[in-house]
């Protein structure tokens, strides 16, 4: 087990989820950074011959009342049936933990949750497993929608859409939708976007500065921006990330006007186009249960679901108590806590409804010169 620190070590680190078939974003030293209120370590495993077989970028952040959590997010990234590399890793975190002081090393792994070899793996090496409604446990979503791209074309693609979906994207270019790539600058524009549908939908939206972050860290490298316009005016946008062989659909947003115009669809189909040129194996929709119904009573359900891709349910929260009373406790109070929300944001939802919607169609945002979208 390797705690990488030196420029070798963390050379190593990004080769390895470079080339690594189960590379995922959030465990990239990018993501480590966005998250800078979080304190960040890795974890490297590796064979007898020092060639690097695993790795795990932990997330440490002390919780007022409970003191240090450990927290890795989408790992770790290796082989899920290598006992000996998971075991190293373990070892490792137990390591971190002694000098954290830390209550329990929290995981939300890409392992899909009828999984049983990684199941009983787990448990071997002293990890227990949590699963439940997204509101109580874990903070990814644990149901996601994943198209596979491997050896297919544009139209091959496109033919797996629902017919709404592909009347949708016509209807978009019919109308007069145009898109163009945003730079830092239009994040404002973007952010103004979220908030709009944040409002609208009942969730919370980061501030500004957290998506100004994201973009200097993994722009130009590992990020676009794509705007939707019409008449010159934003009327939609959103981010994919890009890491290894995958592509994820990251933020999406869309202002209360023209939404008739179904900019979103067009803008879905373009991420989509991007991992197909990217010769990306995977384009991941991400998630849809974080909150409010799910199956066809799920409008974001409804919505990726019409793009082909398949409906993934991962395994849920992963974890190795080093305190257990103190995770214990922390688990209620952030159950307590995560219930309240829940009530607040269905209460937005439910007040939102009885208003009229208003539209800010008066509200100009300015652009720069759009580009042809076949180029983007």
């Amino acid at each position: 087990m390797i705690i990488a620190k030196d420029k070798v070590s963390q050379k190593a680190y990004i080769d390895f989820l470079a080339r690594n078939g189960h590379c995922h974003f959030q465990q990239s030293p990018e993501w480590a950074r966005v998250k800078s209120n979080w304190k960040n370590e890795v974890l490297l495993a590796a064979d007898e011959n020092g060639r690097v077989t695993g790795a795990m970028s932990v997330l440490i952040r002390k919780i007022p009342l409970f003191g240090n959590l450990m927290y890795c997010p989408r790992g770790p990234i290796c082989d899920r049936y290598d006992k000996e590399t998971l075991a190293q890793l373990t070892d490792g975190a137990r390591v971190l933990a002694k000098r954290y002081k830390a209550m329990a090393l929290r995981m939300e792994p890409d392992i899909e949750r009828d999984d049983q070899d990684f199941r009983r793996l787990a448990t071997e090496l002293g990890y227990g497993i949590r699963e439940g409604s997204p509101r109580t446990v874990g903070i990814q979503p644990q149901r996601v929608f994943r198209l596979d791209l491997r050896g297919r074309t544009e139209e091959e693609i496109m033919a797996g859409f629902s017919s709404k979906c592909r009347y949708n994207i016509r209807l978009a270019m019919h109308r007069g939708v145009t898109l163009r790539e945003g730079t830092r600058e239009d994040l404002v524009v973007f952010h103004r976007l979220l908030s709009e549908t944040g409002a609208r939908d009942g969730f919370l939206v980061r501030p500004l500065s957290y998506f100004q972050r994201i973009w200097d860290e993994f722009y130009p490298a590992h990020m676009r921006l794509y705007l939707a316009c019409w008449e010159g005016q934003p009327i939609a946008g959103a981010i994919p990330v890009f890491y290894g062989d995958r592509t994820w659909y990251c933020y999406g947003a869309s202002g209360n006007a023209h939404r008739n115009l179904m900019p979103s669809y067009l803008l879905q189909w373009t991420m989509i186009r991007l991992a197909l040129a990217r010769r990306d194996s995977v384009y991941d929709l991400r998630g849809y249960d974080a909150g409010g119904p799910a199956g066809e009573n799920n409008g974001l359900y409804r919505y990726k679901k019409a793009f082909g891709g398949r409906d993934v349910a991962l395994i849920g929260e992963v974890y190795l108590p080093f305190s257990p009373l103190r995770y214990r406790a922390y688990r209620l109070a952030e159950r307590l806590y995560r219930g309240a929300r829940a009530e607040m944001l269905g209460f937005s939802r439910r007040k939102r409804r009885c208003k009229p919607e208003t539209s800010p169609s008066s509200r100009f945002w300015p652009v720069h010169p759009i580009q042809d979208p076949q180029a983007l």
